[in-house]
């Protein structure tokens, strides 16, 4: 991983990449939990995330961060660093893409957000609720960066959990696609030749959470 320009926060890396589109690929990797909220009615009504960070990139945002306590961080010491890091996902639509029944969901700002520190690592903690409550069939929630500036991994352990949903509903998740010679050429470029600020490049190396309902 290279340093960020700026202070190491996962908003300015995320300026960085908005400027640039590219620096190394990837440049930040998370591993994640997630969840899929339901109500009573089952409607599926939002996700939850962990997204826990490599300890690089977590050493860096943490750089100015005051404490009270040699490696140690409080809820409340890191909230202005989550406050802002969630701030600046929005514009990245927070990695995050659900259809129901084929239908695109639309998303509302994070809420719930926190970081926490452990065994030298930040894990965002946040929930993103639907706009609108969507009951369906057939729902797809895929986790991925277009511009593949960060690499999105499933935990190993309970990576997906549903919360709320019906009995009869089944979870599956769709791990990335593996590159071919030909793509894994291209992703050896990007440094050198980035991907077009419009382009869904990534898309293809999406995490992906598959929930049937009959």
């Amino acid at each position: 991983m290279t340093k960020p320009a700026r202070c190491g926060t996962f908003a300015a890396v995320l300026l960085s990449l908005s400027i640039t589109r590219a620096s190394a690929h990837p440049h930040v990797w998370v591993t994640f939990h997630s969840g899929v909220i339901y109500a009573a009615d089952g409607a599926m009504t939002g996700v939850r995330h962990a997204w826990t960070f490599d300890d690089m990139f977590s050493a860096y945002a943490l750089q100015g961060i005051k404490h009270a306590k040699k490696g140690q961080y409080t809820r409340e010491e890191l909230a202005p660093l989550a406050n802002v890091n969630v701030t600046s996902l929005k514009e990245y639509d927070y990695f995050t893409y659900a259809r129901a029944d084929g239908r695109k969901l639309k998303f509302s700002d994070a809420t719930d957000y926190w970081l926490e520190y452990s065994n030298a690592a930040l894990t965002l903690h946040f929930t993103l609720p639907l706009k609108a409550p969507a009951v369906a069939k057939a729902l797809q929630i895929e986790i991925y960066d277009s511009s593949i500036f960060v690499d999105f991994e499933f935990a190993k352990d309970q990576p997906v959990l549903l919360s709320g949903a019906p009995p009869q509903c089944l979870l599956t998740v769709d791990l990335p696609h593996q590159p071919t010679p030909a793509e894994q050429l291209r992703l050896s470029q990007l440094d050198s030749d980035p991907l077009d600020a419009s382009s869904t490049y990534g898309e293809i190396f999406a995490n992906k959470i598959l929930v049937k309902c009959p």
